[in-house]
């Protein structure tokens, strides 16, 4: 009877142990599967432009790009907080730390896929603005993370800073946790076009019902 209850004792001893075991492998993989989403090579073939594209660039005003930072770049949670729309174990791209009221909080943040990637190239064509109607706090950290010493991220609106205007906006479905979402992507063509008009709100002033929509 001793020895049948230390078997089963050790029977169970293997099993919880696999189970953590095959859990860690799991988690790895998911990160690492996150990672190869987030870094792949995309490409956006951005040709040379023709005289007539040029003369016209430098006809106009070189165009400040506002880019919402959650939802629309990144996706967080915090401390306490788990949303059904990101799957439990899904390892966040990083943590921050900050301090709200005295208290600390962790923040797990989710980076859309290919925002890097988005960055890089639209920092070339527009100067970039990020705001959030979050706290300064949170969102400086996490521009900071985003701009990774590039240097693109240098102005940065706030929860204080907001106000409705919607004449110059182009809607984006919000993100949280698809890794196979290409929202960002999708917008480059357009971006590519706009920079060389004179005033982008005689073309996204026509699509404000899209809003309503979304």
């Amino acid at each position: 009877m001793l020895k049948t209850r230390q078997c089963l004792l050790g029977i169970r001893t293997f099993l919880g142990v696999t189970s953590r075991l095959w859990g860690f492998i799991l988690y790895i993989l998911r990160k690492h599967l996150r990672t190869i989403i987030q870094y792949q090579t995309v490409r956006y073939d951005t040709l040379p432009l023709s005289p007539i594209s040029r003369n016209r660039l430098n006809a106009v005003k070189r165009k400040i790009l506002v880019l919402d930072l959650d939802e629309t770049l990144i996706h967080s949670h915090h401390d306490g907080v788990l949303r059904p729309t990101v799957r439990p174990g899904t390892p966040p791209d990083f943590i921050l730390k900050v301090v709200i009221d005295k208290h600390p909080v962790r923040f797990f943040v989710h980076k859309r896929p290919h925002v890097d990637f988005f960055l890089e190239v639209v920092s070339q064509w527009y100067e970039l603005v990020v705001f959030t109607a979050s706290m300064e706090i949170y969102g400086s950290a996490v521009a900071d993370k985003l701009d990774n010493n590039r240097n693109v991220l240098k102005r940065r609106y706030y929860r204080q800073h907001c106000t409705l205007e919607l004449d110059n906006a182009i809607p984006i479905k919000s993100w949280f946790s698809d890794p196979s979402d290409t929202a960002l992507l999708n917008l480059l063509p357009m971006l590519d076009a706009l920079r060389f008009t004179a005033d982008v709100r005689s073309v996204l002033s026509r699509n404000l019902h899209q809003h309503r929509l979304w």
